[in-house]
C-alpha cells in the first residue's frame, strides 16, 4: 500500500510542513524541510516507527526530495517524537545533524548505556507517593521509547547566537528550557519566522517535567524561557505540533499565565493539608489516564511543586520513616 504524505508548503516562508504519525493525543509532530543552493534541511523529523519510516519513503517523490539532497538534519530537542528518526535518516542521506550540547546529554541520561532512568524515574515517583500499580508500569514503559531512537546520530553542537544557513538563509539558535533541557528554536530575523519545537506551542501547553539528573527548577527555567522567546519579534512561529500561528508573543504570556494560575491552584489544594506529590498529580489531572500520560502528569505536578517551595509557598518534608515526600503551606 502506498503511504500518504500529508504535507503543506508555506511559499511565502520558503518551507514545507510535513507531517509525521505518533501515537495519541497529538497523533502527529511537525517536520520543516527548507530547500535552498546549499542543499535541503529538515528540522525535526520526528519518531522512528514503521510508519514514520513509510512516510518518508513516500515524501521523497511527493515533495521532489532526493535523500542525497539532505545536508543537514536540525533538532530543537531531544524527545523522540523530535529527535528519533534523526540517526535513521543520517545513515540514509549522510547529513550532519545539529543540536545543542545540553540536549545531547539528555539523550544519554534517558537512552545512553550508562542510563538509569529506568530505575531513577520509579523510584522518585513511589518517593512522592505514587503506588506500586502505576510506578510498576514505568520501566517497560520507558524501554519502549528505545526503538523510537535507535539508532542514535553523530552529532554536531549549535550554541545560543549561532547560525545555520538554511534554504538560503541565516536562522539563529536560541537556547531554552523547561520543556526540554537545551531546546533550541530557530529564528530568522529578515523575515521575524521562528522554528520554535515544542517551546511554545499554540493550543496546548508544553509539559514541563522534573525527572531525576536533570534540570531541578523545571518550571523556573519554562517561565524565564517564555519571557525570552516573548521578547523576540515574531510575526509567524512554527511550532513542533499544531498549526503555524502568528500571535507569538500573546502566547507566551498566556502560557506564564497558564501556569502562574496552576500554582495558585495548588496552593490552594494544599490550604486543606499535607499532601503528596501524587495526591496532587490525581486532583490535578485525575488518574483516568494510561502510563504515557500518567507519567507527564505525574512529573508536571513535581515541577510545580518544587517551584512552589522555591518561592517559598510550600515546604517538603518526609512523612513518614519509609521517607515519603509530603508537602503542606509554608
Amino acid at each position: 500500500m502506498i503511504q500518504a504524505v500529508d504535507f503543506e508548503r508555506f511559499d511565502e516562508e520558503d518551507l514545507v510542513r510535513l507531517r509525521i504519525p505518533m501515537a495519541p493525543p497529538l497523533r502527529w509532530v511537525n517536520s520543516y524541510l527548507l530547500r535552498g543552493p546549499e542543499g535541503v534541511a529538515i528540522v525535526d523529523p520526528g519518531p522512528r516507527s514503521e510508519a514514520s519510516e513509510a512516510v518518508w519513503e513516500a515524501a521523497w517523490d511527493a515533495l521532489g526530495v532526493s535523500p542525497d539532497e539532505v545536508v543537514s538534519i536540525v533538532l530543537t530537542h531531544h524527545h523522540p517524537d523530535h529527535y528519533g528518526l534523526a540517526g535513521y535518516l543520517q545513515s540514509l542521506t549522510g547529513a550532519e545533524v545539529y543540536m545543542s550540547e545540553r540536549s545531547y546529554e539528555e539523550t544519554r541520561r534517558m537512552w545512553g548505556a550508562g542510563s538509569t532512568m529506568n530505575e531513577a524515574l520509579p523510584s522518585l515517583y513511589r518517593r512522592h507517593g505514587m503506588p506500586e500499580e502505576w510506578s510498576g508500569q514505568l520501566p517497560a514503559h520507558l524501554r519502549s521509547f528505545f526503538a523510537q531512537v535507535t539508532p542514535p546520530p553523530s552529532v554536531r553542537f549549535l550554541k545560543e547566537g549561532d547560525h545555520l544557513v538554511m534554504g538560503g538563509r541565516r536562522w539563529m539558535a536560541i537556547e531554552t528550557g523547561g520543556h526540554a533541557p537545551g531546546h533550541l528554536s530557530l529564528y530568522e530575523e529578515e523575515r521575524r519566522l521562528i522554528l520554535c519545537g515544542d517551546a511554545v506551542l499554540p493550543q496546548i501547553s508544553p509539559n514541563v517535567s522534573l525527572l531525576p539528573g536533570s534540570d531541578p527548577q523545571p518550571l523556573q527555567t519554562f517561565m524565564a524561557s517564555l519571557a525570552k522567546l516573548r521578547a523576540v519579534e515574531v510575526a509567524k512561529a512554527f511550532p513542533g505540533h499544531r498549526n503555524p500561528f502568528p500571535h507569538f508573543a500573546e502566547r507566551c504570556a498566556a502560557l506564564i499565565a497558564h501556569h502562574e494560575e496552576r500554582l495558585a491552584m495548588i496552593e490552594a489544594l494544599l490550604a486543606r493539608g499535607e499532601m503528596s506529590g501524587f495526591e496532587v498529580c490525581a486532583a490535578l489531572f485525575g488518574t483516568d489516564l494510561g502510563i504515557h500520560q500518567m507519567r507527564f502528569a505525574m512529573s508536571e505536578a513535581l515541577a510545580h511543586l518544587v517551584e512552589l517551595v522555591r518561592r517559598g509557598r510550600a515546604v517538603e518534608e518526609a512523612a513518614d520513616l519509609a521517607g515519603t515526600v509530603v508537602y503542606r503551606l509554608a
